[in-house]
């Protein structure tokens, strides 16, 4: 078994920024690619950004520059950091982790961005 636990959700106002972390526990050998993916309401769950092993990360575009994921292969942990944040990046966010041939998720962290 393995568990993902998301924190550092919460409501924050245009242009202030968040720090999201999740920790994997359990069962685990070897992670490798982990990400965010965010879910807003009427909307499919897309992919925020994501992370291999080896520290290379990719961005929605709709994050770029404004987002930085990174990861501590030691801790298993992720975290996800949030600047400039916009109305439209209210959703729950969701830790993702791929330990082959698996893919396991948090159960999410309500981010709000309202004024």
């Amino acid at each position: 078994q393995v568990h993902l636990v998301e924190s550092g959700g919460g409501l924050v106002q245009p242009g202030g920024s968040l720090r999201l972390s999740c920790a994997a526990s359990g069962s685990i050998f070897i992670i490798n690619r982990m990400g965010w993916y965010r879910q807003a309401p009427g909307k499919q769950r897309e992919l925020v950004a994501g992370i291999t092993r080896g520290g290379s990360p990719n961005y929605a575009d709709s994050v770029k520059g404004r987002f930085t994921i990174s990861r501590d292969n030691v801790q298993n942990r992720v975290y996800l950091q949030m600047n400039g944040l916009k109305p439209e990046d209210t959703a729950v966010y969701y830790c993702n982790a791929v330990i082959m041939p698996a893919n396991y998720w948090g159960q999410g962290t309500q981010v709000t961005v309202s004024s």
